[in-house]
């Protein structure tokens, strides 16, 4: 009698396991589980915020269902380097979810929000569409010391950015970025980068690197981020890896090469990337930085003396020639021009035509400082080449990252990356071109960021994990967005679930801010 209530039992208990209800429950799909596995039919099972159940669920039900036949579920996408600064404007982030993205990291470049605690408040309070963290600027850190001056700093300025890099990180940062192309990193000393790195190393941050030069000159920056790394003990990310200029094509041989052999002795190095052949920056890019020291005004003086004028339009020259400008002037776009709106998705070349000029290089200088003077412009280079795009691609440290801003539809004409970073490498890259598995597309997008900035429970499809998953159609998904029709959703990602939620529920966004924000010490509570 006591052995048949046990088997009485037993069925009791298996019938109930076997008539689970979650909250959420997505079925028959395909599960890329972000490690770089091949996928496995599976059904994934959601309750609360976090992934509970993961296989063979047939006889489950949710409150919820999807049914995901045909389709790929995967982790969220992790941006790890996106211009989050309208971000208070913008905590809906619908440009990035509807790339699959459900985490990105702001403060790239050496530029970040400061206080970063304070805004990291700010925008805990108003609530986010996605998850979002921040690294801690050096550009930022400088400026706040030193202004924009071009020298050393003394040894008290430098123990005053440390202090500063110090409170980002106990704020929250996940790290240091720099911007060593950028004002006013690009007057700092490797020794300098190197003392603030070591103080983000003690809080176990990363260090992510805009190299000093990415056109010629690139193989001594690569250089030099590795030193950094190596002197400051800090894993390094040469973030949007590239090589600029139709002189440095085919650089990338020798860059992964440095990094292959940094990595053989112990150096962490990564790479991040985005999947064009074009950059986007500000028109200052092209301007000599030593120009620019001490801010507009400094910069104007300069341009009063015939000197000085002339060496400045010989650096813009030699820019246009054999960095940014890929020696044509039909490669530098405008993308965002507050003073003339009309130049816009225009060229350098058609602003010339514009105003009746001989389109050559010395008078495409003349409009560059022009533009500099109206306040500015930022612009799209076309000066890479797909054969680098591809190389680097492939490299197993590579992680895909939007460098994009949130931005909404209609808002200037930017690069398409902003709108299809995450969607192109999966239907380009991986279903068209064949230069990745789709399995190893996602591990980029996933663990692999996850791991960098040591988001344990995040990245992956697994049990116990938190439930960011993106339900995408392998065969469809694509991005619209091009240079000259910038403003276009992607295709094919129907499902986006932050946290549990659904930020995307077949194809519509929901603004529902169940994104978190995200701080180093205290991220996973």
């Amino acid at each position: 009698m006591m052995r048949f209530s046990f088997v009485l039992l037993a069925f009791f208990f298996s019938l109930t396991a076997c008539q689970q209800k979650y909250d959420l429950l997505i079925k028959n799909g395909s599960v890329y589980d972000g490690t770089g596995n091949a996928p496995v039919k599976a059904d994934v099972a959601v309750n609360g915020d976090r992934i509970v159940k993961v296989g063979d669920l047939s006889s489950a039900t949710g409150t919820r269902i999807i049914d995901a036949e045909g389709m790929a579920v995967a982790p969220g996408f992790i941006d790890l380097h996106a211009h989050l600064e309208p971000l208070l404007e913008l905590p809906q982030a619908e440009s990035a979810l509807r790339q699959g993205v459900t985490t990105s990291l702001g403060g790239p470049d050496g530029s970040s929000p400061w206080p970063i605690g304070q805004y990291l408040d700010e925008a805990d309070s108003i609530g986010m569409g996605m998850n979002v963290a921040f690294l801690v600027g050096h550009n930022t850190v400088r400026r706040n010391v030193m202004g924009m001056d071009n020298r050393p700093p003394s040894a008290e300025e430098l123990q005053a950015m440390k202090n500063q890099i110090r409170q980002g990180m106990e704020e929250g940062a996940f790290g240091m970025s720099t911007g060593l192309k950028y004002l006013p990193g690009a007057f700092s000393n490797v020794d300098e980068v190197i003392a603030l790195s070591e103080v983000a190393s003690k809080y176990d941050g990363i260090y992510t690197s805009h190299l000093r030069e990415e056109g010629m000159g690139l193989l001594e920056a690569v250089a030099e981020a590795i030193k950094i790394g190596k002197v400051a003990n800090i894993p390094i990310v040469l973030t949007h890896h590239k090589a600029i200029g139709t002189k440095m094509w085919g650089g990338s041989v020798k860059t992964l090469a440095m990094v292959d052999s940094a990595r053989a002795i112990g150096i962490d190095v990564m790479m991040d990337q985005y999947p064009y052949n074009a950059s986007y920056t500000g028109i200052g890019i092209l301007i000599p930085s030593w120009s620019m020291a001490g801010g507009i005004e400094e910069f104007k003086k300069r341009l009063k003396k015939p000197a000085l004028l002339d060496s400045i339009k010989r650096g813009i020259i030699n820019n246009i020639l054999y960095d940014r400008g890929g020696a044509d002037l039909n490669r530098i776009q405008f993308a965002l021009v507050d003073w003339k709106k009309d130049l816009e998705g225009r060229t350098l070349h058609d602003w010339l035509v514009e105003r009746n000029m001989e389109p050559s290089v010395e008078n495409g200088a003349d409009l560059v400082i022009e533009a500099q003077l109206n306040g500015g412009a930022s612009c799209v280079y076309f000066a890479m080449d797909e054969a680098d795009v591809e190389r680097i691609m492939k490299h197993p440290q590579t992680m895909i990252a939007s460098d994009g801003r949130l931005v909404a539809p209609g808002d200037g004409h930017p690069h398409p990356r902003w709108y299809g970073t995450f969607p192109r490498v999966l239907g380009v890259y991986a279903r068209e071109k064949n230069v990745l598995t789709l399995e190893d597309a996602v591990r980029k997008m996933t663990s692999l960021p996850a791991d960098r900035l040591g988001l344990k429970e995040r990245g992956r499809i697994q049990e116990n994990t938190f439930a960011d998953i993106v339900v995408f159609n392998p065969e469809t998904v694509v991005d619209k967005a091009t240079f000259q029709n910038p403003h276009q959703y992607p295709e094919g990602i129907d499902y986006v679930i932050v946290n549990g939620q659904l930020a995307v529920d077949n194809g519509e966004f929901k603004d529902i801010r169940s994104g978190k924000v995200l701080r180093r010490k205290n991220y996973e509570k």
